[in-house]
């Protein structure tokens, strides 16, 4: 039994009442909330705006080093030290851009939580953006929990894994020219959406 008021308020306070499901879905949920947000005042942000404030959003909801790993398979244990940094970094920034460049514009889009469920070890957020004709597209995020904090490692699509995706098209690349020429191509990209500056 609690000696005081106090001390039983403290313990309540300090109690691991979060559940993994609820920690995952909040991580989406921010994510959600930063897109809904930049979408509707993506003109008045412009390319740059919209690239400043999701880059510590995104960089906050998802697990960059998890992902990197998986999508360098095999080839990330021959990477040095160095080479892990610079690419997790230019993955990032490939990441942020892409989001500033796709979500440029709202046209009375919604996002809605569906569900959310365990598999293997992580927790499947269920979403569907709702577009303005009414039409569901599915968008569900598998989270995990590393170093003390929630992350998001893939998002799936309609049914397709952008992970996936992702592992194919550069395992080809860094078993064809290397590394560097993998990571040199993601930095081109980011400087195309960067160009085009819509």
């Amino acid at each position: 039994m609690c000696k005081s008021l106090l001390t039983c308020l403290l313990l309540t306070l300090a109690a691991p009442w979060v559940t993994a499901a609820d920690g995952a879905t909040a991580v989406v949920e921010k994510l959600h909330a930063a897109l809904l947000s930049t979408m509707k005042d993506a003109t008045t942000l412009g390319y740059q705006g919209r690239l400043q404030r999701l880059t510590p959003v995104i960089a906050e909801c998802f697990d960059f080093n998890t992902i990197a790993r998986a999508v360098t398979g095999p080839h990330w244990k021959g990477l040095t030290a160095e080479k892990r940094e610079q690419f997790i970094a230019t993955f990032e920034q490939l990441s942020v851009a892409t989001y500033a460049e796709n979500f440029s514009g709202y046209s009375g889009e919604t996002f809605e939580t569906v569900a959310q469920e365990d598999v293997r070890g992580a927790t499947v957020v269920k979403t569907v953006i709702i577009v303005k004709d009414g039409r569901r597209v599915s968008l569900n995020y598998v989270v995990t929990h590393s170093a003390e904090r929630w992350g998001i490692v893939n998002v799936i699509a309609q049914g397709v894994s952008d992970l996936a995706l992702k592992r194919t098209e550069y395992e080809a690349v860094i078993s064809a020219q290397g590394i560097d020429a993998l990571i040199a191509k993601l930095d081109a990209k980011v400087a195309s959406y960067a160009a085009s500056g819509k």
